[in-house]
């Protein structure tokens, strides 16, 4: 599903990134943990076409992100706030986003009404522009949005920060739901070891940049996670 080649990214003579290769099978659930600067998001970044590498290459389905926007056809994403539209209302902004892929109102409306326990009666029909919800209704928005039509992949970043404890505990029944399905690709950064732990079929630790551990999720891989960032 996903190839990372010789990907390298400097900023002024500095290398956050350095990954000299990585695949992600099609239906693999990944988390991505590490500290504050370790680039897990300059790796998403790079994974969608956000910036520049130095060096090296991402394909997604064989398509090189940074040639060709095919990948954007099969690819759900939340990074941050600036995917949002804040003078849109949520439903607005959801029927902008089935717009672009063809859908009709109707199809948007039954993918949305699939996360109404999600939403927590807090979103859908409160006629409030996106900006002016609070920060985890904000993060919501942006997680839904990431699946209206149905993508192949699906890219979050942090996706339990600003949430509360409820509602992180609904994104997790949520995102084990989808993974059942077993015809979506799931990546995750987060720096809640426990949640990711949970939810990842396999966990990739970066460090400075670099790939340190790469672990198919076991019993044990919380605790060892616990004990190598405790060090």
């Amino acid at each position: 599903m996903i190839h990372i080649e010789n990907l390298s990214k400097v900023y002024n003579g500095v290398r956050v990134l350095g990954v000299e290769s990585l695949d992600i099978k099609k239906g693999e659930s990944v988390g991505l943990v590490g500290n504050n600067g370790a680039g897990k998001t300059t790796l998403f970044s790079l994974m969608l076409d956000l910036i520049q590498p130095s060096t090296g290459e991402v394909s997604i389905n064989g398509v090189k992100v940074n040639e060709s926007e095919r990948w954007k056809d099969f690819t759900g994403c939340f990074v941050d706030e600036s995917f949002l539209i804040g003078y849109l209302t949520a439903e607005e902004y959801f029927y902008f986003l089935g717009d672009l892929q063809g859908l009709s109102k109707q199809d948007v409306d039954a993918q949305v009404g699939t996360y109404e326990e999600f939403f927590n009666g807090e979103i859908l029909g409160k006629k409030k522009f996106i900006r002016d919800l609070s920060k985890g209704n904000q993060k919501k928005v942006g997680i839904v949005g990431a699946l209206i039509g149905k993508p192949e992949l699906l890219i979050l970043d942090e996706p339990f920060a600003n949430l509360d404890p409820s509602s992180q505990f609904r994104l997790k029944n949520m995102i084990r739901g989808l993974m059942e399905k077993k015809d979506l690709t799931i990546l995750i950064s987060s720096h809640d070891l426990s949640h990711t732990v949970e939810i990842s079929d396999r966990i990739i630790a970066l460090n400075k940049g670099v790939v340190e551990k790469d672990l198919v999720t076991s019993k044990e891989t919380l605790e060892e996670l616990t004990s190598y960032f405790s060090v």
